[in-house]
């Protein structure tokens, strides 16, 4: 599992950071998180083929998370993507991007479905599901958790004793069930163990809210919007943003494992005081930036 960050700036984008939006690669998945203007570009500059998105999540539709997708898509097309692109959003998102592709020629298409999520689980398979909860912002806006599924692995240690090494009935242990072998009963609790799936939690923009917390409970990264220092709490309670301190809370109330801010306010050149300042309430916090990569 990885993550790319590919733009950690907010309305306004600068010379070092791009509109928001970052990639999740997971087996065959690619799910990528908001992609404002600029982010098939920032894909080329990461060395990442557009080809491998196999899903896009949209916390809202303010410009600054949406406006890189039709030329995404228009890329994707003239690549001949093969696959089938689903993008998930809050409710009224038909109307967007039937609005938004209506607005210019796109000669290539590709497969795109378009689904508008409420709160809860909206997608499952066999090794992740996705969950939605509603923020606090001045739009209809969702944050986003990926979750990793437990899984059994075998314990080799134990099995060899029983002279069980490579064989298709080792699959029946990973999926939790006993067996016989060679007149042998074989436990799956006993020649298993669970390893915890991971979860990836994106808190997009929003005011302080309990779903913030909610859907980020015991995540292994939270990625976190933190758009303003403390010292402009009145400004972000106005445009329903966080300040650094409130992302730190976030975290520490939801006892993640790490927090990663990003989503900075083009006022700052440096983000230092930012990471500092979430640090006062929870002390595993990163500044993202553009290109950054977290490998789990």
């Amino acid at each position: 599992m990885e993550i790319t960050f590919l733009g950690t700036g907010a309305m306004v984008p600068t010379v070092e950071r791009n509109h928001c939006s970052f990639l999740l690669e997971y087996r065959d998945e690619a799910v990528m998180f908001d992609c404002g203007e600029g982010t098939q570009r920032q894909l080329k500059k990461a060395k990442i083929s557009p080809a491998k998105i196999t899903k896009i999540l949209i916390s809202h539709w303010h410009g600054d998370h949406v406006l890189g997708i039709p030329g995404l898509i228009q890329t994707m097309a003239a690549c001949e993507y093969s696959g089938k692109l689903d993008i998930y959003g809050p409710i009224g998102s038909k109307e967007f991007f039937s609005r938004m592709f209506n607005s210019f020629i796109l000669d290539a298409k590709i497969s795109v479905s378009v689904h508008e999520v409420n709160e809860g689980i909206f997608f499952e398979n066999e090794w992740f599901s996705l969950e939605a909860k509603s923020l606090r912002h001045s739009s209809r806006c969702l944050a986003f958790a990926f979750i990793e599924k437990d899984r059994r692995r075998i314990n080799m240690d134990y099995v060899k004793k029983f002279g069980l090494q490579q064989h298709p009935i080792m699959k029946e242990l990973q999926n939790g069930k006993d067996i016989e072998w060679k007149g042998n009963k074989i436990r799956a609790d006993d020649a298993t163990f669970v390893v915890k799936g991971k979860k990836i939690v994106y808190v997009a923009d929003t005011a302080p809210c309990r779903n913030a917390v909610d859907i980020a409970r015991n995540a292994d990264i939270l990625v976190c919007e933190a758009t303003l220092a403390e010292d402009m709490r009145g400004k972000a309670e106005i445009s329903k943003h966080l300040t650094s301190s409130q992302a730190g809370e976030i975290a520490k109330q939801a006892s993640v494992k790490k927090l990663v801010l990003t989503h900075f306010s083009p006022r700052y050149k440096t983000v230092t005081h930012i990471r500092d300042e979430a640090k006062k309430a929870f002390r595993n916090v990163s500044c993202a930036r553009d290109f950054m990569k977290i490998k789990l």
